[in-house]
């Protein structure tokens, strides 16, 4: 496990908010909501929390890579999300799994799943544990005898690098940091930075449909995978490595995103790429976020496929101290590993200035060699560094905050993202007595872009979850209704299941349910996650 990792939410302690930047987070909230007094609730502690003896025991065989200790057992139980870290702060690990496994090879998964099949066990596959959909939550019902969590950290390795195909075979288990230091020497790179990256692990990410670092193109984790192998309770499945195959209905395809609840990703042949040299980067501001989405649009119907175009309307912008005026800001940037960009940025430039796009004075907002540090652009790569630790202490003080983001196409997009701030300020003064709405763009495709929205909220204290829950669910139906998804990147977890069942048809449920018999026919693998639960 990570070093000084938190069992009850985001990250590392070392890395946490100084006492002085709490005290700063705490006094915008005072002075945005007109409220006092706002203080921190401590982290719980392993001494303070209650955590059930195991209700299973494994078989001698299995014992040696078992894990039943206080730490282990409280660390599996939630994901990131806002539910999971109001639950831990209230020191409630009432849902604990069992047995946390460790498996060091392919046979003891094998081995743990064939047990679990016999004796009617739960089994949660872990990666990272940065879910914030309750994708590795043990919270399985009372069907089942017990729920294993099946945690892959050990099996890390990058196998094999194929240099010429530019490909490398790597084990699910391996962290975003090790799986880039492993590929480094061959000057190789996967470029897939979600912003979990130091926390989550390839077959996280596999199994999750995971957005990494580009804002166009390659947005999924989709796009890198060139096979994948994955034990299911009914065996191995291995999809040929192939750069593309028109032979029926993609394998691949199937496994990604299917979230553990078919079987365990263990390892996947990767595509990967050069590591980039060449770089172009730029920061603008747009008289409103509208104006900015379609210089977002004409950069990608242009072809131009930047690797960053990121939007924040101007309260996305005031509330991470990227921009404390009324414009919306952009942006923008382009990588190469092989060739100069300077005509991609100019004709990127030339598309955002045709809708209102202008660059600020200050100079350190472009720049044409290596990474933007200063200025606009520097500003929001350290705002997202240090956001989830900031959203920590907003729940630690009572707080509702909270992210939805969807995908939906440009035609629809100005009225849905007007009815979506609207609503959501309706639903926030109806609920909370007021709230603080921003939007961003996170990924864009030439047929629509992916906005993110973030809400913050004072609660009433007991109702904290409740007031949550409810905000949740009124924009979930409004994202349904108004023709956006559930999900374009956190995938469906325990939280989405009900508005992914109301996307999807019922046919093609009655199809993946039907798929779920073949390959896990005891019905144990993840219960309640894209399927419902078979017990």
């Amino acid at each position: 496990m990570i070093p000084g990792r938190k069992f009850w939410g985001w990250g590392v302690t070392k890395a946490d908010l100084s006492e002085g930047q709490k005290k700063d987070v705490a006094g915008r909230m005072e002075g945005l909501f007109d409220i006092s007094g706002l203080k921190l609730s401590p982290p719980p502690t392993l001494a303070e929390i209650e955590i059930a003896e195991p209700d299973i025991t494994p078989p001698d065989s299995l014992s040696g890579i078992c894990a039943t200790d206080r730490w282990e057992r409280a660390a599996h139980t939630y994901g990131k999300g806002f539910p999971d870290i109001v639950r831990a702060y209230g020191r409630d690990f009432k849902i604990a799994p069992d047995i946390v496994a460790l498996p060091n090879n392919e046979s003891d998964v094998v081995n743990l799943l064939d047990w679990c099949s016999r004796e009617g066990v739960a089994v949660i596959p872990y990666g990272g544990g940065s879910s914030v959909v309750a994708g590795t939550e043990p919270e399985v019902g009372n069907g089942y005898n017990g729920a294993l969590s099946i945690d892959m950290r050990n099996i890390n390795k990058v196998l094999e690098i194929d240099r010429t195909s530019r490909a490398a075979n790597i084990e699910a288990g391996i962290y975003g940091p090790a799986l880039e230091a492993a590929l480094k020497p061959e000057n190789l790179t996967l470029r897939h930075f979600p912003q979990s990256f130091q926390f989550s692990t390839l077959g996280g990410w596999i199994a999750t449909r995971s957005g990494g670092h580009y804002a166009t193109m390659g947005t999924h984790i989709d796009e890198f995978v060139e096979n994948v192998r994955m034990i299911t309770p009914s065996g191995l499945i291995e999809t040929r490595r192939l750069p593309a195959s028109g032979a029926g209905p993609s394998p691949e395809r199937f496994l990604i995103g299917s979230e553990g609840a078919m079987g365990i990703i263990t390892s996947a042949w990767m595509r990967l790429q050069d590591r980039p040299v060449f770089r172009e980067n730029a920061a603008l501001l747009f008289p409103d976020f509208l104006s900015a989405s379609e210089a977002v649009r004409a950069v990608l119907q242009a072809g131009l496929y930047p690797s960053n175009i990121r939007i924040l309307d101007a309260a996305e912008a005031w509330f991470n101290k990227v921009h404390e005026g009324n414009e919306a800001v952009m942006v923008l940037g382009f990588e190469s590993a092989d060739h100069e960009l300077g005509a991609w940025m100019q004709r990127a430039l030339e598309c955002c200035r045709e809708h209102g796009g202008a660059l600020p004075d200050e100079g350190a907002d472009t720049s044409t060699e290596g990474r933007n540090t200063e200025g606009i652009a520097g500003a929001w790569r350290d705002a997202f560094i240090n956001m989830p630790y900031i959203w920590e202490a907003l729940v630690a003080m009572g707080m509702i905050s909270e992210t939805y983001e969807t995908a939906v196409t440009w035609e629809r997009f100005p009225e849905f993202h007007e009815t979506v701030i609207t609503e959501m300020k309706k639903h926030m003064a109806e609920i909370c007595g007021g709230g603080f709405i921003s939007c961003r763009f996170t990924y864009a495709y030439p047929d629509g872009p992916s906005p993110y929205y973030s809400i913050t909220a004072p609660s009433k204290k007991g109702s904290q979850l409740s007031m949550g829950a409810e905000l949740k669910s009124a924009i979930s139906e409004l994202f349904i209704k108004l023709g956006g998804t559930i999900t374009h990147h956190h995938a469906v977890g325990r939280y989405h299941h009900k508005w992914y069942k109301q996307e999807r048809s019922e046919l093609f449920g009655e199809a993946l349910r039907a798929a779920k018999g073949v390959l896990d026919p005891s019905g144990i693998m993840n219960p309640g996650v894209i399927i419902d639960p078979v017990r």
